[in-house]
Formats: structure tokens, C-alpha cells, sequence
């Protein structure tokens, strides 16, 4: 290393010369990058096939040094909690061949069902770093297959929990233990090939650092590890020292609480920026519900650090991005901190994508360049049950999640049909594959027409999904969502998208609206269902988008001729719709859009029981509810939610009224 070179470094507080740190930090993240490649060779199950998974490099403390590529967005900043957990319960009780497992979501976990392998790894007898994978397992017991029970209010009805446990000791399987953890699971032998897939998958990344210290030395490798920290949290803080100081404060909303009725229950985000630092304050946010719809610490922390990654595209993700940023996360008991033994499996769905997308309209005030409005809500639709295809009956689990819309931008539509933000790794599950797997036809997966939450730029399209149970015996379906009443909204004038939900039997006389949050409902061969996911809220005023883009989005598919006229005041005339030939009625579109201008404040002061009324007979529809007047009603019934729409029309008022002329 030349005398510059060294200088160089010491002036930035590294050991390394450049051209090493560069080498040793890219280095970092293909040893993680092939934990990604080896599971997803390996893996028995589909869920984790389809990408729910996570891997990191940890060093000897247990912080995070590298990340995946394509790590889900939920796991990040959980790994390094559960990294210290271990370290924590073990202390110098770790030696190399061990194996540990972990998915205690009191313990910086995520939920039950994310089961992670921690592996430590030695050179020259002492402990270097560790290797961790994190898997979506499809069952881990509880009291509905899939483990999502909506009604759980403890972790007992969720599954088996799992403190830091040893699975490997010096190399060899511990097999009693083993087979403890697969049987408390409802497909046993996909389960274990889940647990050797991801124990192996860790033993991949130990090779490849012990290759980078056989080539660069220990000494190197360590420093490298602790300078990739120290140089993402620099670039943060130099980041944020450009920007303004302040605090800004929002909220978003999970549907409700089952223990006080209807009403929307807020979670709060406060953030400050003073300086170099960023600051987090959720504290603000409710009590736990009588649901699954909780987080844990970990969660509510790995929000914030996604949420505010997004807006930091191009920095490394490791702990030095967390010593940028301190979170408090108010105490323990709350929505967002849930604590032990509060059932948290639906975090997922419930504060977690609301502690994103609050984060997003924060910086989208910041940072108004790189603004976005809400994206829809993360869903799971499980089935399970016994195949009848097959003489044993052996026990089916279909796992479901949706692609769907993303936030208008400040400078283009929002992505449509696309991964949820919860993780933009996740794959779309193969319909063939879930065929031949589990007794369950696919028989729709469409992007819905006028699912785009209306803006001057709109947001992304949303997808519907619908299916019939064929071979089945004694089987039940369970839905984990939110969003059928606080609907993806839009910001700076923007609109909403549509309610989430999943409907039985539509357009029979056993038709029915289960709602977006349900566990344990019994199915039978030859149900139907649908549903939808949202597609994401508009951004700016609709009534300031081109007119001739409008046209094109009907050309298209993405709205139709009436939504048009009603959300974007554009009136278009179908010359010959089976060629999609529409033209545009530019002196009936200067009309329509003054008498919105007009009308539209006012709609948001209608008196909300008539507004129901009108939607129980069928003269408004649940979009016209959803986006002129404000109302939120059961979907299926059409009974009035009185404290909800007051909530929900506050938030049109906070989000896009006030930003209208």
C-alpha cells in the first residue's frame, strides 16, 4: 500500500487501503448473495421458493455487515436482534459446527412462522462472524393451517415459539431436536427439508469467509467488516446534514380492533431530523388489538430503516444505516410493541406496511423529488386441508400472497401489478406449481380496470385473483390483510385505490363479503372465491392530469369510460370498444371537471347514512364511496361505520382536499 494510499485511509478512520475495502465489501455480499442462490436450490417448500426468505452476514457482535440483494424488506433490521439473541443465551457456549434456530418475534423476530438458522463462524479458533437464513415456513402449527389466525390474541394459538436453541452441535444434526421442531408443524417432511436447505445454506457463506481469510487474512477481514459498517453510516449522516431540520408528524391506520368494535386504529410516526441525525418517534401510536394485527419491537424497528432506505436507494444496508438513525419505539403494550405473549403473526399486514407507508408521506414532504403515495397492503389468503386427489389425504397448504399497485410518484404513475413493499423480492407463486400441489384451480389473474388510485399521476394497477376448491376434504380458508376501510390513500390532492377483501360464491345465491381479516372459515369442493389487491393511492390533484393520458389509460384497460368522467372529470366516447377505439369530448370534459371543482368539498360533507342508503340500493358504488364522499361501509351489507368515516373523510381532508383548488 502505497504511503497516499494509507494516508488516504486514515483520514476517513480505516485501516484498509481502498482498493481491499472495496474488494472485501463486495466480497461481503455474494457470501450472502450465495446463501440466496443455495436455498433456492434446495428448498423443499414452495413458500420459500417463492422468495420469503432473508440471509446476513453478522460479525462476532452480532451486528448486520451485508445484506441480500433481494432480502424481503420485513426482515431487514430483525436479523441482527436475532443474531444477539443468540449471543445473548449462549455466550462462550458457541463453537464451530454449531447450528442455531430462532423465530421469537419477543426476541427481534418477525413472526412465528420466519424461522431463522444462525451458524457461527471461526478462524484460527476464534469467532468471526455468523451466517444467518431466514425462512418463511408455511405451517408451524397453531390453531389454523398456515398458523394466520386472525382471532389469536397470544402467541400460543400462533404456533410453536422458539427461543435460541441449539440444532447442530460441532457439525452433527442433534436429531431429537430436530424432529421437536418439524412436528409441531402440519407438513412434517417439508419442514425438515426446510431446516437442512437453510442450515446448508448458512454452511455456504462459512466457506466463502473462509476463503476471503485464507486470501486476505484475518486481521483484514474483521477490520473490513467493522469499516463497511462505519462507511454506510457516514454516507447516511452526510445525506441527512444536506437536508432541513425539522419534524413532521403523520398517521395510518389499521382497520379496526375487535375488542371495541368499528373505528380505525392509528399508528403514529413522528420524525425529526436535527443535524446529521435522524430520529423516530412511534409512541404516539394505539394500545395492542384483540388480533394478530400487532408488532413486535423488531418489526416496528425494521419499518422504519425500509421505509427510510427507500429514499436511500443506493446505500449499502448493514448497522452502520441503523447508528444513523435512533427509533423510539414508545413502550411496550402498544400496536407497534406489541411484547410478550400478544399474538403478532399479522404484522405483516397490520402496522408494519403502515409504518412504511407513513414513512414514505414523511419524506415525500423531504425529499418532494422522490414522492410516493400509498401502496397497497401486503396480503396472505391460506387454504388448507386434506387432498382428496389422493387416497392418503395427505395434508395441503396453499399459500397465497398478490402482486398489486404501488404509490402515484411525483414525476410518473406508480408501478402497477408489482412485489409489496413488504418485499420487493417476493415472487409471484406459479400458478402450475400451486396447482399441481394442492387441490385448488386458479381461475382469474387479471389487473383490474379503475383499481389505480385517480392523480395527476395515478397509482399503480391492482390484480384480481380468483380460484375454485376441487378435491378437498374437512378444509378451511384464513385471510390476513387490512385496507377494506382505511383504503389506500393518495397524497397532494390524490385519491384513494380500492378496499381490500375476499368475496365467496360472487354472483351465486351463497354469494358473501368475508371481509379482509378472517381465520378458520369452513370451504367445501366446489367454492368459489375472489379478491382483490389494491392498486396504490393517485398523487396530486386528478383533475390536473392530462386529459390525453387519461384517454390513454382507458384505451388501455386501466379505467374505464365512466370512472373517467367521474374521477378525472374526462368524458370519452367509445367509437368501437371491441377495438378500443375512444375518442376524446374536450368541451364536455372542460365542463365536467368545473362542476367538480364545485362539488367535490361538498361531497365530503354529505350527511354519511344517506350516502350508505344510497349505496344499499345500488345508485353509488363502493368506488363513488370510497373517493367522492368519504364513506366507509361493511362492503357486503352496506351497514354504515360512523366513527371510521369520520376518520377516513379527516384523512381525505389531511391528504387530498386541502391540496385541491
Amino acid at each position: 500500500m502505497s504511503n497516499t494510499t494509507t494516508a488516504r485511509a486514515a483520514a476517513q478512520g480505516r485501516e484498509l487501503d481502498p482498493v481491499t475495502f472495496e474488494v472485501l465489501k463486495n466480497a461481503f455480499a455474494t457470501s450472502v448473495d450465495l446463501m440466496s442462490e443455495q436455498i433456492l436450490r434446495t428448498c423443499y417448500s414452495f413458500v420459500i421458493y417463492a422468495r420469503d426468505f432473508s440471509s446476513a452476514l453478522c460479525d462476532a457482535q452480532g451486528n448486520t455487515v451485508m445484506q441480500g440483494s433481494q432480502d424481503l424488506a420485513a426482515h431487514v433490521g430483525t436479523l441482527h436482534f436475532q443474531c444477539k439473541a443468540v449471543l445473548e443465551e449462549f455466550g462462550s457456549d458457541i463453537n464451530p459446527g454449531d447450528v442455531f434456530a430462532v423465530n421469537c418475534p419477543y426476541m427481534g423476530g418477525t413472526h412465528l412462522n420466519d424461522v431463522s438458522f444462525i451458524r457461527p463462524i471461526f478462524a484460527d479458533g476464534e469467532l468471526i462472524a455468523f451466517a444467518q437464513n431466514k425462512g418463511h415456513w408455511a405451517d408451524i402449527g397453531g390453531n389454523v393451517p398456515g398458523s394466520f389466525d386472525v382471532n389469536a390474541t397470544t402467541h400460543f394459538s400462533e404456533g410453536l415459539r422458539i427461543t435460541p436453541l441449539r440444532v447442530w452441535r460441532g457439525g452433527e444434526l442433534i436429531a431429537d431436536v430436530a424432529k421437536l421442531l418439524v412436528s409441531n408443524t402440519r407438513s412434517p417432511d417439508i419442514s425438515l427439508g426446510d431446516l437442512h436447505a437453510q442450515a446448508e445454506a448458512t454452511g455456504v457463506c462459512e466457506r466463502e469467509m473462509h476463503r476471503l481469510v485464507g486470501k486476505y487474512g484475518k486481521h483484514d477481514v474483521v477490520e473490513a467488516m467493522q469499516e463497511v459498517q462505519d462507511y454506510v453510516e457516514r454516507i447516511v449522516r452526510t445525506r441527512v446534514a444536506e437536508l432541513p431540520d425539522g419534524t413532521w408528524t403523520t398517521r395510518d391506520y389499521i382497520d379496526f380492533d375487535p375488542a371495541h368494535g368499528e373505528g380505525l386504529v392509528p399508528v403514529q410516526v413522528r420524525l425529526t431530523i436535527s443535524g446529521d441525525q435522524v430520529s423516530y418517534d412511534l409512541s404516539g401510536s394505539a394500545a395492542t388489538v384483540a388480533s394478530f394485527l400487532n408488532a413486535g419491537y423488531g418489526t416496528a424497528f425494521s419499518g422504519i430503516i425500509a421505509g427510510t432506505k427507500t429514499f436511500f436507494p443506493d446505500v449499502p444496508l448493514n448497522s452502520g444505516f441503523y447508528n444513523a438513525i435512533d427509533v423510539d419505539i414508545g413502550p411496550e403494550g402498544t400496536v407497534v410493541n406489541a411484547g410478550w405473549p400478544h399474538a403478532v403473526t399479522g404484522f405483516c399486514s397490520g402496522p408494519y406496511e403502515k409504518i412504511m407507508n407513513a414513512g414514505f408521506e414523511l419524506w415525500s414532504r423531504i425529499v418532494p423529488e422522490r414522492a410516493m403515495a400509498c401502496s397497497y397492503n401486503l396480503e396472505y389468503l391460506l387454504i388448507g386441508g386434506h387432498d382428496a386427489r389422493t387416497a392418503e389425504r395427505d395434508y395441503f397448504m396453499w399459500y397465497d400472497w398478490m402482486a398489486g399497485g404501488w404509490g402515484g410518484r411525483s414525476d410518473r404513475d406508480g408501478s402497477g401489478a408489482t412485489s409489496p413493499i413488504f418485499g420487493v423480492g417476493l415472487a409471484v407463486q406459479p400458478l402450475e406449481g400451486q396447482e399441481r400441489l394442492n387441490p385448488v384451480l386458479t381461475t382469474a389473474h387479471e389487473l383490474i380496470t379503475d383499481s389505480a388510485g385517480p392523480g395527476r399521476n395515478r397509482g399503480g394497477s391492482g390484480v384480481r385473483k380468483g380460484g375454485t376448491l376441487t378435491d378437498c376434504h374437512k378444509t378451511v380458508m384464513s385471510y390476513c390483510c387490512d385496507r377494506a376501510r382505511s383504503v389506500t390513500w393518495g397524497i397532494e390532492g390524490g385519491l384513494p385505490s380500492i378496499p381490500h377483501g375476499v368475496w365467496m360464491n360472487e354472483n351465486t345465491p351463497e354469494e358473501r363479503f368475508l371481509g379482509s381479516v378472517f381465520a378458520g372459515v369452513s370451504v367445501e369442493s366446489g367454492d368459489t372465491f375472489g379478491r382483490p389487491s389494491a392498486g396504490g393511492g393517485g398523487y396530486g390533484d386528478p383533475l390536473e392530469r392530462d386529459p390525453s393520458q387519461v384517454l390513454e389509460d382507458v384505451v388501455d384497460g386501466y379505467v374505464s369510460v365512466e370512472r373517467a368522467q367521474r374521477d378525472y372529470g374526462v368524458v370519452v366516447h367509445a367509437v368501437d370498444a371491441e377495438i378500443d377505439h375512444y375518442e376524446l369530448d374536450q368541451a364536455a370534459t372542460e365542463l365536467a371537471r368545473d362542476e367538480i371543482r364545485r362539488e367535490r368539498k361538498g361531497w365530503l360533507q354529505s350527511d354519511p347514512e344517506s350516502v350508505a342508503a344510497r349505496y344499499r340500493s345500488g345508485e353509488l358504488s363502493m368506488l363513488d364511496l370510497v373517493r367522492q364522499y368519504g364513506v366507509i361501509v361493511d362492503w357486503g351489507t352496506g351497514e354504515l361505520f360512523p366513527t371510521t368515516t369520520r376518520q377516513f373523510r379527516e384523512m381525505l381532508v389531511h391528504r387530498t382536499a386541502q391540496h385541491w383548488t
